[in-house]
């Protein structure tokens, strides 16, 4: 089963990077290959989320339980789709000279023999993407515009 686990300190509070993490809605604008989410159902610190992921001809829908929990910690869970597993999660140490640090592990197997194989050879590239689109995204939202003087 294909797994990443990666820390990586970021220049934003852990409030910025959890909002970020925690806005699938706002996914479609940003990240790579995803191509359709909606929050379906909320309940307190867990939402519910549709997601379809397109890449090719290949297009997948799936739904994940989220659950969020404020300021630092984020866990998704996968319900349905194509898979037969996937854990994520995320979270967001608040660094004492300011920033936080974000501690990702991802880990998934698709149902299908063939599409695990298709994706597990794009598997490192697809979360270099990802983590790319979410870090510049931080950077689009939180980086005020160097003044000229």
């Amino acid at each position: 089963m294909p797994t990443h686990a990666e820390k990586r300190k970021m220049p934003y509070t852990s409030e910025q990077m959890f909002d970020l993490v925690a806005g699938v809605d706002k996914y479609p604008q940003f990240l790579p290959w995803c191509l359709r989410s909606r929050i379906t159902r909320r309940d307190g610190d867990v939402f519910y989320a549709d997601l379809t992921i397109g890449y090719k001809m290949v297009r997948e829908q799936f739904t994940s339980k989220v659950t969020a929990l404020r300021p630092d910690h984020i866990h998704v869970e996968y319900l349905s789709g194509p898979m037969k597993h996937l854990s994520n999660h995320w979270r967001f140490i608040e660094e004492p000279n300011g920033g936080c640090t974000i501690d990702f592990y991802v880990e998934f197997e698709f149902k299908s023999k063939l599409l695990q194989n298709l994706m597990g050879a794009f598997f490192d590239k697809l979360i270099r993407k990802m983590v790319e689109a979410f870090e510049e995204r931080a950077k689009n939202l939180y980086t005020s515009p160097s003044k000229s003087g």
